[in-house]
């Protein structure tokens, strides 16, 4: 079960079911089964706040992924800045929506297993995140 939650931002998230739709469909594409994700959208500061208190990091950043699965079972959190997709879909020439929908399937491919700390690493991330993207649209 997918749930959604607002966090010091008025952003209104229309599309909670089909969203839920694809989610569920990624991770049977990945052989996984969804459990209970959380998807919070918040400000730049709250994400921050969450990075500095959990992480022990001192910066802003688009999404942070907290991994709750068991086995094949995906749960997690997902904290997603909606200053910071702004900003990002400003900075490479894409919609919001477009950007948002790419962070959020980032989220769950982290909770998949996929991670992004070398360039191959990065590479297959996005060929996945792509991939996704595409299904999302084929599944209107």
């Amino acid at each position: 079960m997918v749930s959604y939650f607002f966090q010091d931002t008025d952003f209104i998230f229309k599309e909670k079911r089909f969203n839920s739709l694809w989610l569920k469909t990624v991770a049977e594409s990945e052989v996984r089964r969804l459990g209970n994700i959380s998807v919070i959208f918040c400000s730049d500061n709250y994400i921050l706040d969450v990075n500095r208190k959990y992480l022990q990091h001192d910066y802003f950043t688009d999404i942070i992924t907290f991994d709750y699965c068991e086995g094949d079972i995906l749960s997690g959190d997902l904290f997603i800045s909606v200053d910071s997709v702004k900003e990002n879909a400003a900075e490479y020439g894409t919609s919001f929506k477009d950007e948002l929908n790419r962070v959020i399937v980032h989220g769950l491919l982290h909770l998949i297993g996929y991670d992004d700390h070398t360039e191959d690493d990065v590479r297959t991330m996005r060929s996945k995140e792509d991939y996704y993207l595409d299904l999302r649209e084929h599944l209107r």
